[in-house]
């Protein structure tokens, strides 16, 4: 008999008792006797049975299943997320279907779209760089489907957030510039539809400003950030009419890329240009040199995120309280940055 085939009603054939029965002991009820129950797990085993999860779940109108959404799966900091939402999961029986939208607005549609129709019990998101608007995630909540944003902020009102302190770590990556001597700091933004890149362009203002050093608009440069963006953007610093003497980067994959092409140029590292990036990618401590950078937590992030989540699955019926989970980052300090010994 194949294994897939197995019913209870099978069990119940092979041992002579009612399906009801081989049913109870399976859900482990008080109402089966213990030699019972063993006797038809032993059956149950030697047939080949296995359970029906999904559709057990679904009588309780429940999956176990919670969906993530990320941009992309190989940037370091969405796969220590995700390590820390599965971990969280795991412990409290839940399954995690992984998804990337790639940054594309359409395909995080359709994500969703699928996701749910799956019946995830919750979804966990961090929004494309394409995403503008929110009709797609808009009354999940009330048929049945929490949603949490996490890492990127959405103007969505309802979901629950956790958030790295983006204006800190702009704050913190600039300040930092700042006390190696550089005067002359170039931004690498990225896109402005992103409020993440909007709140670490706010912090590196601010900065300059706490330490006297004018704003200067044709110091900021933006970009997708991608590998290629760091080669285009350190062209575009050459080109500057100013000598320029930092860079503080919104992710750490231009920085590489900008810092390798400065180096071919024959720009010194950090005599010349100190750079720091942003998200502590695994890379940044093995180039060379080492890039200082702003660590985002993934981990941590990943763990809140589904704890909340978990929360907000287990009181649906309650009244929901929006709740947001902001984390700091931390500066890391290496070798692109240390100007002064």
């Amino acid at each position: 008999m194949e294994n897939n085939s197995t019913t209870i009603h099978d069990i119940a054939k092979a041992l002579g008792i009612d399906s009801s029965t081989v049913s109870r002991a399976l859900n482990n009820s008080n109402r089966v006797s213990i030699k019972t129950k063993q006797k038809i797990l032993a059956k149950a085993n030697e047939l080949g049975y296995q359970r029906n999860v999904l559709a057990s779940n679904l009588r309780k109108s429940r999956t176990n299943n919670i969906g993530v959404i990320v941009p992309r799966i190989s940037r370091h900091f969405f796969s220590s997320a995700i390590s820390g939402i599965e971990e969280i999961a795991f412990k409290e029986g839940y399954n995690v279907i992984i998804c990337q939208s790639l940054e594309q607005f359409e395909r995080e549609q359709n994500l969703v779209q699928t996701l749910v129709a799956n019946r995830v019990d919750g979804l966990i998101m961090s929004i494309s760089m394409e995403t503008l608007s929110y009709k797609h995630l808009e009354g999940l909540d009330k048929h049945g489907t929490p949603v949490l944003i996490f890492d990127r902020h959405c103007d969505l009102p309802g979901p629950n957030n956790v958030l790295l302190d983006d204006f800190k770590g702009g704050f913190d990556a600039t300040s930092h510039l700042i006390s190696q001597g550089c005067t002359h700091i170039v931004h690498f933004s990225g896109p402005d539809s992103l409020r993440v890149y909007k709140n670490r362009l706010e912090g590196y203002k601010a900065a300059l400003e706490k330490h006297g050093l004018p704003f200067r608009e044709n110091f900021v440069l933006n970009s997708r950030l991608m590998t290629e963006d760091g080669v285009s953007l350190s062209e575009k610093v050459l080109a500057l009419p100013e000598k320029i003497d930092g860079i503080f980067s919104a992710n750490d994959v231009a920085a590489i890329s900008a810092m390798q092409n400065l180096k071919k140029k024959g720009v010194r590292i950090p005599e010349d240009i100190a750079i720091i990036g942003f998200s502590n990618e695994p890379i940044s401590s093995v180039i060379e040199p080492s890039l200082s950078t702003m660590d985002q937590s993934g981990s941590e992030m990943g763990k809140l995120a589904a704890t909340l989540l978990l929360k907000q699955i287990k009181n649906r019926a309650s009244e929901k309280k929006v709740e947001t989970i902001i984390i700091n980052p931390t500066l890391i300090v290496r070798n692109s940055s240390k100007k002064k010994s």
